[in-house]
């Protein structure tokens, strides 16, 4: 499964949501096809998506809460995975496509092949762990991943390469933080599963 077509699978999922993007190409993917006021995208940090992602959940406990991460993200601030589960948001839904290489920078190779992402969030204190590794079962995972209550996680595998000439994010982090904080001083979207956390016919 290609990368940018688990992203397209995730997109339904990701509407009233804040979504906060890891820096590279997940940015640049989850910017093209499912770019809305309250995506934040890190430009040139990596591993600080799960930070950021923690922190507007537990100031925000009303909204729903998606961090789009990778693995070499992951791998760079793997202890973030505590934080989160110590924390407990249960409005954060955590997103890992795992290629098993720093697909921005060459398809370096990752460590993640040699462990599981999944069980050492678990073992951390997630509530919940899903995994999928073909695009039948993330879409059987995604209703059941958004449905309940976080701090979860979903670790995707798919298969390393990127979109060729895929557009860059053409915010600046300023302007990315004036909108976000714009959307979030609206009125709050409920994370109850009453709401549309069931998919795109919900």
């Amino acid at each position: 499964m290609k990368r940018a077509n688990a992203i397209k699978l995730v997109a339904p999922f990701l509407e009233g949501a804040v979504v906060i993007n890891c820096n590279g190409m997940i940015s640049r993917e989850v910017f093209t096809c499912a770019d809305s006021p309250t995506c934040f995208y890190m430009v040139g940090s990596m591993g600080l998506a799960g930070p950021i992602g923690l922190g507007v959940a537990l100031s925000c406990p009303d909204r729903r809460v998606v961090v789009m991460d990778g693995d070499g993200n992951v791998l760079m601030n793997a202890g973030v995975l505590g934080n989160i589960a110590v924390a407990g948001p249960t409005n954060l839904f955590h997103l890992v496509l795992d290629n098993s290489t720093y697909g921005s920078t060459g398809d370096q190779r990752t460590i993640s092949p040699g462990f599981s992402l999944a069980e050492v969030a678990r073992a951390f204190g997630y509530r919940r762990l899903y995994s999928a590794q073909d695009e039948q079962t993330l879409t059987e995972v995604l209703p059941p991943f958004f449905g309940g209550k976080g701090p979860c996680l979903l670790h995707v595998l798919v298969e390393p390469g990127n979109v060729p000439d895929i557009a860059r994010v053409n915010l600046t982090p300023i302007e990315m933080t004036e909108r976000i904080r714009r959307s979030l001083a609206g009125s709050p979207r409920s994370t109850s599963t009453e709401t549309s956390l069931t998919g795109p016919t919900a």
